[in-house]
């Protein structure tokens, strides 16, 4: 056919034509579904097309909890901020897929040994193994922008923030550029709200900067170099030398400063802070605060005991009524320092309280201390009246504290000025009950006489002592042991306190024994550890508890090991509790004598003489004497048993 015919120029048109129509459409069905599957709204500023962008991941590594809220805060900033992020939990990533990611922020907490919490060991491991082999490369995440947040505690040493730390060093190892300077908050020594706040604007401000609330790509934006300009050699060789220590992380929040671009100044709430710290933070005293404490001053609380409570109502005293002879309804149970340089694993306070090495706070007098206490602890009593079985007598007598427990909650043998706080008591006939963790030797040799000065004595090896306690002192058994000692030297009533934990330390009885010829106690209080409920810092349960007849069978054993230095004089069974005494002191013609008569005692102390133990002992009643029907429960009192109605196990 030919092209000159009118036929053939109006078949070749339309060909044309229709071939045209086709590659209109399909130019606009492309362009139609790239906009559909790469969203964005938002236009640069100078008019131009808009670059997609991937979201963020921000990540959390948790143990208890408040990284995954600091997180959540976070996540909220940038989102009302414009910043698109996913929040994540460590442990649901899967890591290789960090290669993918071009932003990355990361609130990190540390666990025991300097180690992430268990979610998170193979994040952790991942990043190790890659950074160190060098088959992976250090390009692997040269297009990933990174920052990290640690939550610790300064009281740990080097171990301080080693997971956040950690996590810095090998993100920059496989090429990550970090956009900021790892934020260290510490829960014990400031404010780790006003800390993370502080970080996270600087965040903000640094995504702001770069463009990315304006659509703009991650790889086109963020031109902030290797990182190296924000750390330097000094941290390298920090970490090298890092020492693998006990580290326990409560992971609640408490404050602290963390390290700013440029400088070492310390700042909180952005205020210069060059002076001590207060040692309860605003969250550490809410958390206590919620648990019934009263807060006295800045390191200081009072709590009223359920004993205190209980023989109001002439319904049984606590094991030191027994034991002891002191009336629980007229005990005041406080601590000067609600600091503790250990992390047991049955502290009934779940690690609420503040930890350290040494007195790194703001001090408040002695006698404001007492008063306060006083003041706060009569408040409560009064809060009885009226309930049944308080009688008026009972009242008056309680508003009138003769004994003072300072083992509420901390150590309190840590504050500087607690022979002048011994005094104040003692002043006003208040006897002192003083238990300490066996880390501070040197503060027990200072220590004027005491009534009772307890050592707790909660396993009998290193290797227990260790797992048990979870000190932050490094030489932690030469510190035990040295405490143990320095009670030889004590005059006054010494007690060794063991703490019973089933597959913990029950089985170190002979460990146990060769224990008592350093300190040669007074007497030995073996008790079985209560169960405090569940919690994120501590593995115990009730398979952990021992029975009476367990804490029993215990103090026989190491009783009969004594060769007759030492007998079951007394038990508690109600508080599952025994008392071993030393039988050349305290049992005379037959007759127990634990005891004590604090007038006497009140009237030495004045006197300003030398006395010792025996000087102020009483005999103890046959209700109180292990083996007796009542089990160490006062006859006078009335027994009051509860209904136990727990839901049967599904």
């Amino acid at each position: 056919m030919s092209f000159s015919s009118t036929p053939a120029r109006l078949t070749l048109l339309a060909l044309l034509s229709a071939t045209t129509v086709y590659c209109f459409y399909r130019s606009r069905r492309l362009k139609l579904l790239k906009l559909s599957t790469n969203p964005n709204p938002n236009p640069r500023s100078n008019g131009e097309p808009a670059v997609s962008i991937k979201r963020g991941k921000l990540f959390f590594v948790s143990q208890t909890g408040t990284s995954k809220t600091l997180a959540r805060q976070l996540h909220d900033l940038l989102n009302s901020n414009g910043l698109s992020f996913e929040l994540v939990d460590v442990k649901s990533y899967e890591p290789e897929d960090l290669a993918k990611e071009s932003l990355v922020l990361i609130i990190a907490s540390t666990w025991e040994d300097g180690k992430p919490p268990a979610g998170a060991e193979f994040f952790a491991n991942w990043l190790a193994e890659s950074a160190d082999d060098f088959r992976v490369g250090s390009l692997l995440l040269s297009k990933c922008r990174f920052a990290v947040f640690g939550v610790g505690s300064r009281g740990y040493g080097d171990s301080f923030n080693a997971v956040a730390r950690d996590f810095s060093r090998r993100l920059r190892g496989l090429g990550g550029n970090e956009i900021l300077p790892v934020g260290e908050g510490d829960v014990d020594g400031g404010e780790l709200d006003g800390v993370f706040e502080e970080w996270s604007r600087e965040i903000v401000k640094a995504l702001k900067v770069s463009g990315l609330e304006n659509g703009i790509s991650v790889e086109q934006s963020l031109n902030v170099g290797t990182g190296d300009e924000f750390y330097s050699d000094e941290d390298d060789d920090n970490e090298d030398d890092m020492e693998s220590v006990v580290v326990d992380l409560e992971d609640i929040a408490g404050k602290a400063p963390f390290r700013k671009l440029g400088g070492a100044t310390a700042e909180t709430n952005g205020k210069l802070s060059n002076g001590p710290k207060e040692m309860v933070t605003p969250v550490i005293r809410a958390n206590l605060e919620k648990q019934g404490y009263k807060i006295l001053g800045s390191h200081s609380g009072v709590k009223i005991c359920r004993w205190t409570k209980s023989q109001l109502r002439g319904r049984g005293g606590c094991y030191k009524h027994s034991f002891y002879g002191i009336e629980s309804h007229r005990c005041m149970e406080a601590t000067p320092s609600l600091a503790c340089a250990n992390k047991c694993v049955f502290c009934w306070r779940h690690h609420t309280n503040p930890v350290g090495k040494s007195w790194q706070w703001k001090m408040d007098d002695a006698l404001e201390i007492v008063n306060s206490a006083l003041d706060q602890h009569k408040k409560m009593i009064k809060q009885m009246k009226g309930v049944p079985g308080v009688t008026q007598e009972r009242l008056a007598e309680g508003l009138s504290p003769r004994h003072c427990a300072l083992s509420l909650v901390g150590e309190p043998i840590m504050y500087p000025e607690i022979n002048t706080l011994v005094d104040e008591l003692h002043t006003r006939r208040i006897s002192t009950f003083l238990v300490t963790n066996a880390q501070f030797p040197d503060k027990i040799k200072m220590l004027k006489p005491i009534t009772q000065l307890y050592v707790s004595v909660d396993a009998a090896t290193k290797e227990s002592l260790k797992a048990v306690d979870r000190p932050l002192f490094g030489d932690f058994w030469e510190r035990f042991t040295d405490s143990l000692t320095a009670l030889r030297d004590k005059h006054q009533r010494t007690v060794y306190r063991l703490t019973l934990v089933k597959g913990w330390n029950t089985e170190e009885l002979d460990a146990y024994f060769e224990l008592f010829s350093l300190g040669q106690p007074d007497f030995v209080e073996i008790k079985g550890v209560t169960y405090c409920g569940s919690s994120a810092t501590s593995k115990l349960t009730m398979e952990n508890v021992p029975w009476h007849a367990d804490v029993k069978a215990f103090s026989e054993a190491i009783a009969l090991k004594s060769k007759g230095e030492y007998e079951v004089a007394c038990e508690h069974a109600h508080s599952c509790c025994v008392l071993l005494a030393k039988t050349d002191k305290f049992k005379v013609n037959g007759q127990w004598f634990t005891w004590i008569d604090y007038e006497k005692f009140h009237d030495l102390v004045a006197s300003g003489k030398s006395f010792d133990s025996t000087d102020y002992m009483a005999a103890t009643p046959l209700w109180a004497v292990y083996g007796a029907e009542e089990g160490g429960f006062d006859p006078v009192q009335a027994r009051y048993r509860k209904e136990r109605n727990h839901r049967p196990k599904p």
